[in-house]
């Protein structure tokens, strides 16, 4: 089985949350700005990394929400070369906004990134990892 350990963020403006939308391989679904921990780098430092390739804007990690965990099976995982599960981990960041403008990251696995209200966001087409934060998120919101 691979591993995959990844750090995301959950940007919120009043009634409004920040998403990038990921776009791989014919695959495509709107997510949270973050992605994949180089070998060595903080999480913390990872996210906030992610957050400015995707989206352009500087952020600061403000709490830890938690850690979603998903294994994908081999037949499921989008490089058909690997033929093992993948098991990810996805640390979920609160994170705010501390400068920089809204653009799109160019060659990377996101192609658009936009403020989307967040009784919305269900009826987006969202990747599995909305939900799971999210619901991780307003467990510790109330």
């Amino acid at each position: 089985m691979d591993i995959r350990v990844a750090a995301y963020g959950i940007i919120t403006d009043g009634s409004q949350i920040l998403l990038a939308h990921w776009n791989e391989r014919g695959h495509s679904g709107w997510t949270l700005p973050g992605g994949g921990i180089d070998p060595g780098e903080d999480p913390a430092d990872a996210v906030v990394r992610e957050i400015f390739e995707e989206t352009g804007f500087n952020a600061e990690v403000t709490g830890l929400i938690g850690i979603d965990s998903l294994v994908t099976p081999a037949h499921r995982r989008l490089d058909p070369t690997r033929r093992v599960p993948l098991h990810n981990l996805r640390i979920v960041y609160r994170a705010k906004i501390t400068g920089g403008e809204l653009r799109y990251e160019e060659n990377g696995s996101t192609d658009w990134a936009a403020w989307h209200e967040l009784d919305e966001v269900e009826n987006l087409g969202t990747v599995s990892l909305v939900p799971a934060a999210l619901a991780l998120w307003r467990a510790q919101e109330s």
